[in-house]
């Protein structure tokens, strides 16, 4: 007799388990955790731009700090700025890999599910934008992990499309080049990643930053040669030219294995991104003030080009009409005359002290305006900036890419998922990281702690440029610092308290934004320019409360309210939010 089980229809493999939020039983806890942990480093150094105009954002440790408030500014100047965000972007790329490696085992659609997560997340960061701050991150990070979905996904042809669009759309409103400029970028980075062509045998990718590199090379030689060349061009040329080229050779040198593309590009964004920081205000300290003509020239009070015609002819004493025609008309038809170096100085001069002037008065404003401003006043003028940051964001998407990238192979290798087993790893991090990235960024103060504004030779552009270089190895020496104490038997019991606000992250963060805005703003309390020491102190005191808070509320709920909302837009349904109602996400089916 046949086996009854030939005879049976063949079994139809089961249907993938739909996307759900993630079940509690599921979560990584070493994310949790850290995320708590850059919530503390993102408070601090947020609170300061509640208590001081934006327009001085790029000023360094303000002049007149002394005593505890200089020493405040120092620590998160040196210990957090710049660390924190990129903790942040580290564990985005994390949240979004844990997301794909979930959704590809259980064969399940992803790209679409995760649009809807970036869109929810860019909705969310307008509206933080407009309502209550305008030093959002949000839609930062919508429009990076976007840029992301573009890198790993995108098609070649609607890339360049997309970027002639914005490049069209320029042509109206000037900050969409820096949209086009974004696109062109990204689609770069996703021939480097996925195209297998080849140029004389060079990667695609390789040959065309060589080429690039070369061109603008060659151009900076010409522009610095030339006499009578623009000037303006000269220093991002020299800088730009020759590092595209190293990064294009780099690129070619180590393009295999294919696995490791990923990794190393993050890693190159960041660094190139520094570079260019510090390399710029380098070559710029060493080239001649525009403003200041050079030694044996003078500006001759004699006719000069932008003089309209008319006034050559009526100053002529004692000229008929027909005179001052015939003038008026050789005027017009004589060859525009070349300014002298003495004339470029003086208009280098007078649109550096406009600059200048137009800086201070934006210091002015913003701070009356943030101090005893109405609320419909200050909400006018972000919702006027948005478009502006938000083109500027594409910009920013770069860097964000590569940062993406850098956490999302911290899943994808398994590291973050079995912490325990890698904390060798995470103890190199710590040694490495840490001593490194923080002592390059100590190491500027011997250059420069503040800036000037207009003053290109105080140092502080190669100061917050090196400071943007350690950013990167401070970052990954904090995270493997948390990561030890999570698994240390002395610290563990204690840092396992900052999982809670950590889970719930997007809400602390909105939270945070909307007791300092109601506290030091005019509209609310009126606190503002707290002193900076004053300011440490009131973000322990409030994100202490924050833990009390998100523990409290997780022990009732499962997520907290704004995870709540975006989970629900995300997998378009509404999970249970109270425990105990509704079902818990499967294990099979949480994503």
């Amino acid at each position: 007799m046949d086996d009854a089980r030939t005879n049976q229809a063949p079994a139809s493999p089961p249907s993938p388990a739909p996307f759900a939020p993630l079940a509690e039983n599921q979560r990584i806890e070493a994310l949790d955790v850290v995320r708590g942990f850059a919530l503390i480093g993102i408070f601090l150094m947020n609170i300061e731009w509640f208590n001081r105009p934006f327009a001085a954002f790029n000023d360094g440790i303000p002049r007149d700090a002394t005593g505890l408030d200089w020493l405040a500014n120092w620590f998160v100047n040196y210990f957090v700025a710049g660390k924190f965000w990129t903790i942040f972007s580290l564990l985005f790329g994390m949240g979004f890999a844990v997301m794909l490696v979930r959704a590809e085992k259980a064969g399940r659609e992803f790209k679409k599910v995760y649009l809807r997560r970036i869109l929810a997340l860019g909705v969310f960061g307008a509206l933080h934008y407009i309502f209550l701050w305008e030093g959002d991150i949000l839609f930062s990070y919508a429009v990076g992990a976007l840029g992301l979905m573009i890198v790993l996904y995108g098609r070649t042809w609607p890339i360049l499309i997309g970027a002639l669009l914005a490049c069209a759309l320029g042509f109206l409103a000037n900050a969409m080049f820096a949209v086009m400029t974004g696109l062109l970028l990204i689609g770069l980075l996703a021939i480097y990643l996925r195209s297998p062509k080849k140029v004389f045998g060079i990667p695609l990718f390789s040959f065309l930053l060589l080429l690039i590199g070369s061109l603008i090379s060659i151009g900076a030689v010409v522009f610095w040669l030339l006499p009578d060349g623009p000037t303006e061009p000269r220093l991002p040329m020299s800088v730009f030219g020759p590092l595209l080229f190293f990064t294009g050779w780099m690129s070619w040198k180590y393009y295999e294995p294919a696995e490791k593309r990923s990794l190393r590009m993050a890693v190159a964004i960041y660094v190139f991104a520094g570079l260019a920081m510090t390399l710029g205000p380098l070559v710029q300290h060493f080239s001649p003030d525009p403003t200041v003509a050079p030694p044996g020239s003078e500006l001759k009070p004699a006719v000069t080009a932008a003089e309209p015609a008319s006034a050559v002819a009526l100053s002529t004493p004692a000229a008929s009409p027909v005179q001052a025609a015939a003038s008026m008309a050789k005027a017009a038809s004589a060859p525009a005359k070349p300014k002298t170096k003495a004339e470029k100085a003086a208009e280098a001069k007078a649109e550096k002290e406009k600059r200048l002037k137009e800086g201070a008065e934006k210091r002015v404003s913003e701070t009356k305006l943030f101090s005893s401003g109405s609320y419909a006043d200050i909400v006018e003028r972000r919702a006027g900036l948005f478009p502006e940051k938000a083109a500027g964001d594409a910009g920013f998407a770069i860097l964000l890419v590569g940062m993406f990238l850098l956490g999302s192979w911290f899943v994808r290798s398994g590291v973050m998922e079995n912490t325990e087993r890698h904390l060798p790893l995470f103890r190199k991090m710590a040694l490495w990281g840490l001593p490194v990235g923080i002592g390059l960024g100590l190491s500027t103060c011997f250059i420069a702690m503040s800036h000037t504004p207009g003053n290109q030779y105080d140092g502080w552009g190669i100061a917050h440029g090196l400071r943007m270089l350690g950013n990167l190895p401070a970052c990954l020496g904090y995270v493997g610092m948390v990561v030890l104490m999570l698994h240390s038997k002395t610290f563990g019991g204690t840092v396992k308290w900052l999982a809670a606000p950590g889970r719930m992250a997007l809400t602390n963060y909105l939270l945070q934004s909307l007791i300092c805005t109601l506290y030091f703003y005019g509209y609310g309390l009126g606190h503002w320019g707290m002193s900076r020491s004053v300011q440490v102190l009131f973000v322990v005191a409030v994100y202490a409360g924050q833990i009390v808070f998100s523990h409290w509320w997780l022990s009732k709920f499962r997520y907290g309210p704004m995870e709540w909302l975006w989970r629900g837009f995300t997998y378009r349904q509404v999970p249970p939010l109270r425990i105990g109602s509704g079902s818990t996400p499967s294990a099979a089916s949480a994503a």
